[in-house]
């Protein structure tokens, strides 16, 4: 039966037809793609078999190959063997996890753990650290909106940041003409910013410039914090993996405190552990005594109910058999450094073949930089070239990832950056 409608017959299927043309999401624009993805993409576009890709932030073997920690294996055969169930963990997630955190980032000596004034709550890995500090921060803290990112900083604490309603700012860190860390800019620009805002620091193996202050710079940063009554908060994402010292790596967290900074800290257990798929971290707040860290808590948990109830079991389990187990924890600060360590050979081997190829440039900058990512200086316009000319794939900013160098293709990226910077 057709349907009457001014004056002219409209058939059942065309009136379906015209319903359904008018979508509820025709103004929804096409998103720009992530630039990491699609340099992954490209990539494996490529028919190259020299072909690298420098991009992607995760560890790989010196065969390019993806690495699963002994001590992650031996975890995971401990765990089946004891036939657990799958129930939910609680919202803060699992207890002996996040007391392990804890004792990791701040030394089970800490007199703020000793104290119990600290609040960690396990999280879905650094992002949703991040993000959970992030809505704690909006919620709760009342001095200022303003949160003051190092220029630059991950890319992702912009989006996590204002998605979660906090107005963004930025204080020099990277020195383009040096290749490493601006700390004259840093000290003036953190001695300007408004008391009571808050500044994030990277704590070790700064993203994605590799660029961290020397502990002495460390103690002037703290200071300048203290004295303008900043709130720190902490992104750790790299503790063990930036130097092969969980200690070091740990240091500056550690110093403010010290001096009396009460800090929040991100941890994730992605780059250390390897367990990038897990999605394991750690959000904690260092607070003034055991009961306001009781109090923090509390509206912790009700901030995550509603995100996603609670955290991912298997992955948490993991770093806490490896955390809480003397011969796996051993074995696993052996494999940590061992990983930190081949970076850091790979950092070496890179100056000296382009020495060998007889640049001219000053490269000091790519051993002085420590952990996953190396800044190189180079251009926009010879990072094309590199794509292009040697099927060789990193971001737009020159930013490698030194996870993805071997000793089996060094020497060409070495050749190929000669060729493009001479």
């Amino acid at each position: 039966m057709a349907l009457f409608h001014s004056s002219r017959l409209v058939s059942p299927c065309l009136a379906s037809l015209s319903a359904r043309a008018s979508s509820w999401w025709a103004h929804v624009e096409m998103g720009p793609p992530d630039p990491i993805l699609g340099v992954t993409e490209a990539f494996k576009r490529d028919t190259n078999s020299k072909k690298m890709n420098l991009g992607v932030g995760a560890y790989r073997d010196d065969n390019g190959k993806p690495y699963v920690l002994n001590c992650v294996r031996k975890a995971e055969a401990q765990l089946a063997a004891k036939n657990l169930d799958k129930e939910y963990l609680p919202i803060a997630g699992l207890a002996e996890f996040n007391k392990a955190s804890a004792e990791l980032a701040l030394g089970d000596t800490n007199e703020v753990i000793k104290s119990g004034r600290y609040v960690t709550v396990q999280s879905i890995s650094g992002t949703g650290s991040l993000r959970v500090g992030a809505n704690f921060l909006q919620r709760f803290f009342k001095y200022s909106r303003d949160l003051y990112l190092p220029k630059p900083s991950w890319g992702n604490h912009t989006p996590i940041f204002r998605d979660a309603g906090m107005q963004l700012q930025s204080y020099r860190y990277y020195d383009p003409k040096t290749c490493g860390f601006d700390f004259n800019g840093a000290v003036e620009d953190i001695s300007k910013i408004p008391e009571q805002s808050v500044i994030l620091f990277h704590a070790c193996a700064h993203n994605p410039t590799g660029v961290d202050p020397r502990p002495e710079q460390w103690k002037e940063l703290a200071a300048v914090v203290k004295k303008r009554n900043l709130f720190a908060f902490f992104d750790m994402a790299y503790q063990g993996f930036a130097s092969g010292d969980i200690n070091r790596d740990a240091w500056a967290v550690r110093h403010f405190i010290e001096q009396g900074i009460n800090v929040v800290l991100c941890q994730s257990y992605a780059k250390n552990m390897g367990l990038y798929g897990e999605r394991v971290g750690a959000f904690t707040v260092v607070c003034k005594d055991a009961e306001e860290a009781k109090r923090v808590e509390s509206q912790l948990k009700i901030l995550i109910r509603p995100m996603y109830s609670n955290p991912p079991l298997n992955g948490a389990r993991i770093a806490s058999a490896i955390l809480t187990s003397p011969d796996l924890r051993k074995e696993w600060l052996q494999e940590v450094k061992g990983m930190a360590d081949r970076i850091i050979g790979m950092r070496t081997q890179l100056v000296a073949n382009l020495k060998k190829e007889g640049s001219s440039h000053n490269w000091q900058h790519i051993t002085d930089q420590i952990g996953m990512f190396c800044f190189t200086g180079l251009k926009p316009e010879q990072v094309e070239r590199l794509t292009k000319e040697f099927s060789i794939y990193m971001t737009k900013d020159g930013r490698i990832s030194v996870a993805g160098v071997t000793s089996g293709n060094v020497a060409y990226l070495a050749h190929a950056i000669h060729q493009v910077s001479k």
